[in-house]
Parts: structure tokens; sequence; C-alpha cells
């Protein structure tokens, strides 16, 4: 195995640190959120007391100030642990840079030291029922009275969404624009006007809390507003890149441990007088998704580093995404294969693993988007029908 040189001793210390809150924390108690479709709230106060939460916000506003490293970290435990319910990511590494590059004075102290703490827990609305990845055409409306802002409008897919203590809306406060009239607005689910629909029921990742939300005529003061009016847009894209390298990381290492989970199985399933392990099928093909994973391991630290260091471009992480994508759900169907009958029992976890395999070809942007934001790279964009 190619060594890792990204991480120091510190950093060693906090994924020691991750391990054991999810053996204690984690992992005893999973199979129960899948059912409640959610995790609790102790959760999160649990993982900002040990400091897990926003570590890389600034100290003054309650993190760690640490580098992006931490974050990896804490991600790759989750994804090897198959924990997809705490969303962590999302909250810490997601919202929580919004609010640190674009938030003023009055917002990062409002809130950006009460979700280190786990005591707010976050959601980012921007996938609609019309369409999620056509963030310029949403259809979800802020239009300013006075010294306020209406909004009415529906989300959908939104994860933490019934859970969340606070919004970041993506939505219209100049409805005849595309881009330039999307702005963001942080909008406290304790309102009136708010309302949660369903928990939505997916196929995978089930302990995760995934709603429906609904805005009918919500009042929000102006200074609400997530840095400028219309451009909530080009605030957007400055994080997609962190965005999808998160699901690459995810996505790495679950086929790391999935390719661990089987090699384990294999060597002690018995079938015709020998193991599995003995079959030539069996080594090929572990052997093959071996070589496969460690050469995206090699492409998705690379994008760590430079992600770290501020200068991950936005095509080699919507590269990156792709592929450790479409290979994670390779991996998990070729291994659940290997364990047969019991690979289909949602009890192993390569049953729940592969149906949460699916979910990271469309978080963060689907494959078909990665590959027009490619290929927008490669050559000149088609003319406009």
């Amino acid at each position: 195995m190619i060594p890792r040189t990204l991480f120091s001793p510190d950093h060693d210390t906090f994924r020691g640190t991750v391990r054991r809150f999810i053996e204690e924390h984690v992992t005893p108690f999973h199979a129960d959120w899948e059912k409640a479709g959610q995790v609790p709230r102790e959760l999160w106060l649990k993982a900002g007391e040990l400091g897990l939460l926003c570590v890389n916000a600034p100290e003054e506003y309650g993190g760690m100030g640490a580098d992006f490293l931490y974050s990896a970290i804490l991600v790759e435990e989750m994804a090897r642990a198959g924990a997809t319910g705490p969303t962590f990511y999302l909250h810490s590494d997601i919202v929580a840079p919004y609010l640190v590059d674009f938030g003023n004075e009055e917002q990062k102290r409002k809130w950006l030291p009460r979700m280190a703490r786990g005591e707010v827990v976050v959601a980012l609305g921007m996938s609609e029922p019309s369409g999620g990845s056509d963030v310029q055409n949403i259809r979800t409306q802020a239009i300013r009275d006075g010294d306020e802002y209406v909004i009415n409008g529906q989300k959908v897919f939104t994860t933490n969404g019934h859970t969340a203590d606070l919004v970041l809306l993506a939505c219209k406060t100049d409805p005849k624009q595309k881009a330039k009239g999307v702005s963001l607005i942080l909008v406290e689910t304790d309102r009136p006007g708010f309302t949660r629909g369903r928990k939505l029921e997916k196929i995978g990742c089930k302990a995760q809390d995934t709603s429906e939300l609904f805005f009918s005529d919500l009042r929000v003061p102006v200074s609400n507003l997530l840095g400028t009016e219309g451009g909530g847009f080009g605030i957007l894209m400055t994080q997609l890149a962190g965005e999808r390298l998160i699901q690459a990381i995810r996505a790495v290492s679950a086929a790391e441990a999935a390719l661990e989970w089987t090699r384990t199985y294999v060597a002690d399933r018995k079938m015709f007088g020998q193991t599995l392990a003995d079959f030539q099928n069996t080594r090929f093909t572990l052997a093959s998704l071996h070589a496969q994973v460690l050469a995206q391991r090699v492409f998705v630290d690379r994008c760590i580093d430079l992600h770290a260091r501020g200068t991950l471009d936005a095509v080699d992480a919507a590269s990156c995404k792709l592929v450790t994508t479409d290979l994670q759900f390779k991996v998990m169907d070729e291994c659940l294969q290997l364990f047969g009958g019991w690979g289909y029992m949602w009890e192993y976890p390569i049953a729940r693993a592969f149906a949460d395999a699916r979910m990271c070809r469309i978080g963060g942007g689907t494959a078909e988007v990665m590959k027009q934001i490619i290929a927008n790279s490669l050559l000149p964009k088609p003319p406009k029908a």
C-alpha cells in the first residue's frame, strides 16, 4: 500500500478521537437511527463537546482554526464505518464556510459558536421539486418589503431538514434574473410560515435526515441576507469544489472499507471444499478493485492537499467526484456479489453500503453535471438551441 504522507501526528491523534467517538456513540445505535430516519440531537451535542464540529472555523467563532485535513479525517472515518446518518460534513464543511467567508460579524458571532457546540444544526436549502442542479432557475422567492424579506416556496431533498434550527436558503430576490437574481438568506426554522414536510424515505442513507421544507409568507429581517443581494449564485460557486471533494473522500473511503469486509469474508467462506478466496475469479476481482481504488486514493489525497492549500480547481474537483463515485458503486456491486445471498441482507454492512453508494453519484451535483463541467473545460460550449 502506498503510504499516505498528508497527516501529522496531531492529525493522527484527532483520528483516534474520531474513531473512539464512532465506536462508542455511533456504530452501536446506527441501525436504530435508520429506523427513525434521523440521528438524535444528543449526538450533535456530544460531537460539539469533543470538538468535532466546525473545526476549520476560526477560534474566535468557536472553532479550532484547524486545516481541512481535520475535516477530511472525520469524513473518512464516518464513511469507513458506514455511518451515513451523522451529516456533520454538511454542517461543518459546506454551510459553515459560507458563514466564515461571507457572513458579517454579527452573523458569525450569532451562529458559528452555537454550531460548533452542536446547539444549532444547519441545513442548506437548494434543491426544489422542479430541479436540483439548476440553481439559476430556482422558484423560491424572497421579495423585499421594507426592512424584511417575505419568502414563499418549497425545497426538497434537504439534508438535516427535519432537525435544522437554521436553513441557509437559496432563493430569488429578483425573479426576472437568472444567476444574478439568486440570494442566500439565513432562515430560522422557528419563524411563522416555516413548515417541515415529510422525512423522505430513501433507498439508502436511511439514518440521514432528508426532508421537504415549505415557506409561506415567512418574514425575515434584511439583516439575515448573507453577502449581497443577487450575489448568492457566486457565493455558492465558491464552495462547490470543496463539496464535491467531500463526496470523493466519502466514496474512496467507503470503497476501501468494502474491500476489507469482502477480503475477510471470502477468506472464511467455504464452498466446494475450499474458501471463496481460493477461486481465481475471487482473487482477480479483488485484485482489480484494489488497484483501481488505490489509484483513486492517490488522486483524492492530492486533491485534499490542494484544497487544504486553497488551490483545488473546480474542474479537477468535478473530475475527482466523477471517477471516485462511479468506482465506489462498482466496488459495492462486485463486492456484494462475492457475499452471495448474504450480500442482499440488510444486516450485512455491504448491503447498506451498496444502497448508500448510489446517492454519491447524485449528491453535490450529478455525474452528468460533472461531465458537463469537465467537457466545458475541454471543448467550446455547443450553441444554444
